[in-house]
């Protein structure tokens, strides 16, 4: 039997070492990551835009692919009955955030305006913004949140869209897949899916902090559909039609997600 020593099998390596291997493995890993997010970029980059005249636009083909995919995995799990977190009046702005005047730029004889509903029977229904205020009044106090990152709590008062939709007989329409709205002079438009419109929250506004909405924030009549993102609340409503297939969008032909849903 002898009584030398087993060899090691490998030398110990010392801290300095153990470091720099460390060091090693991470830089590579980072390296493989940043070649690979590269390539994704770059492939994205060439690959070819939308065409025009489209429903949406001025994005990349495989980039409108996955927002059309995180769209479907959205209305799967979307509910009515989750609603979104409220606040008290108190918590408000004073001073409401303004963006764009797209589509309200032009002047509004308030008391001329009829809000145009587009029956899927082809009649057109003229409603008064007086018929819109007899109805229960609702009011929400809640965080509007904007594509661009920045969110404020606001307070929009006026009636839900679920019972307008009611009181004026147009469950018929809701049973297609989608609304649609425009200003009146046509130059802004958004497109909804049916379920985010009959959301319990979402409103046909005429109020913001208790007083008549200002001009530039969609007087006399404006949406305010907290589960979506900004450029979904169109200001000013002329016209709201109902339809099976998606309407026009006007940030979607920009390029942006069509759902842009929270």
């Amino acid at each position: 039997m002898s009584n030398r020593a087993p060899k090691k099998s490998r030398k110990e390596l010392s801290v300095d070492q153990k470091i720099n291997r460390r060091n090693f493995i991470s830089f590579t890993v980072f390296g493989a990551l940043g070649v690979s997010a590269y390539g994704g970029w770059r492939w994205l980059y060439n690959s070819p835009m939308e065409p025009d005249g489209g429903i949406t636009g001025n994005t990349r083909v495989p980039l409108r692919r996955a927002l059309n995919k995180t769209e479907l995995a959205f209305r799967r799990v979307f509910s009515n009955n989750h609603l979104v977190k409220t606040y008290p009046k108190e918590m408000a702005a004073k001073y409401v955030r303004h963006n764009t005047d797209i589509g309200s730029k032009s002047k509004l004889d308030a008391a001329a305006w009829r809000l145009q509903v587009r029956k899927i029977s082809g009649e057109i229904m003229a409603i008064s913004i007086d018929e819109i205020k007899a109805l229960p009044k609702f009011d929400i106090v809640y965080d509007f949140k904007c594509v661009e990152g920045w969110d404020q709590i606001q307070h929009w008062g006026g009636v839900r869209f679920v019972d307008f939709i009611k009181h004026f007989g147009l469950e018929a329409e809701t049973k297609l897949d989608y609304v649609g709205m425009e200003t009146p002079d046509k130059e802004y438009y958004i497109g909804l899916d049916m379920p985010s419109a009959m959301h319990p929250q979402t409103v046909l506004a005429y109020e913001m902090n208790e007083m008549p909405i200002p001009v530039k924030h969609g007087a006399p009549l404006r949406l305010i559909i907290p589960v979506k993102y900004g450029i979904k609340n169109l200001k000013r409503i002329g016209t709201i039609s109902f339809s099976n297939h998606r309407p026009h969008d006007y940030w979607a032909e920009q390029g942006y997600d069509y759902y842009s849903g929270l």
